[in-house]
């Protein structure tokens, strides 16, 4: 495939180099200095943004403009900001997904089938870490896992807890982000019950994880219609 990639730090560079060790032809990969390219660049097969929530607008002038497919994996989006994401499935295929680990993927859908059954009576925390220069918090795998446990919105989020917060709830989940060193990416949900714990937990190695899965699903959404797909029901194909 054609490939434009949005943003050329450390996820970027790999997606580089990984597209090209497949056989793909990556034709720019673009960084905010250069994004203002993005305007005159002819149609490629796919965009591949892993950038900042600020090139949203460019990018879907872009895919307005050529019909070219669209995988996002950019995290920190505001709501306004995730319809005008989806609002380019008017003119091309979209993939939006926080994380495209198939670990990852495996575990949304696992909680999704579990949670229904222990909720009732179990009281339920996420955790997640990252290295120290993320900079949006909680991750957007977390809030991932966390529609996956609550699709419903039927629990109130509790992002850390301080000073006197009372007794916990049952109809709350606890979301915790901690920030260090190097870590690729750490997810635990804990399902607390009576007198027993259930903990399930994804560690990323590294990011190639992401960039594997994300390639991987490029492939699949290029033979896709024009609308925005589901990384479920991409992968799983439900």
């Amino acid at each position: 495939m054609k490939l434009i990639l949005i943003g050329h730090g450390k996820m970027g560079k790999l997606l580089e180099k990984s597209a090209a060790e497949r056989g793909d032809e990556v034709v720019a990969a673009l960084n905010s200095a250069s994004l203002d390219q993005l305007s005159t660049l002819p149609a490629a097969d796919m965009v591949i943004d892993f950038s900042r929530p600020e090139a949203l607008d460019a990018v879907c002038a872009y895919v307005r403009r050529t019909g070219t497919a669209l995988l996002s994996g950019t995290t920190g989006y505001t709501p306004e900001q995730m319809n005008k994401l989806r609002a380019l499935g008017a003119y091309a295929p979209v993939l939006y997904a926080a994380n495209y680990s198939l670990g990852i993927a495996v575990f949304e859908r696992m909680l999704s089938q579990i949670s229904d059954t222990l909720k009732p009576e179990f009281d339920i925390e996420i955790e997640e870490t990252h290295h120290n220069q993320k900079a949006d918090a909680p991750s957007g795998t977390a809030k991932l896992l966390l529609h996956a446990i609550d699709p419903d919105g039927a629990y109130t989020p509790v992002y850390g807890r301080e000073g006197s917060t009372g007794k916990r709830t049952k109809k709350e989940i606890g979301v915790h982000a901690l920030r260090g060193g190097t870590v690729a990416g750490t997810h635990t949900v804990h399902f607390f019950g009576l007198d027993e714990e259930l903990e399930i937990t994804h560690r990323a190695g590294s990011r190639q994880i992401f960039v594997s899965g994300a390639l991987h699903a490029a492939h699949l959404l290029a033979d896709r219609p024009k609308g925005c797909v589901d990384l479920q029901n991409l992968l799983f194909g439900e």
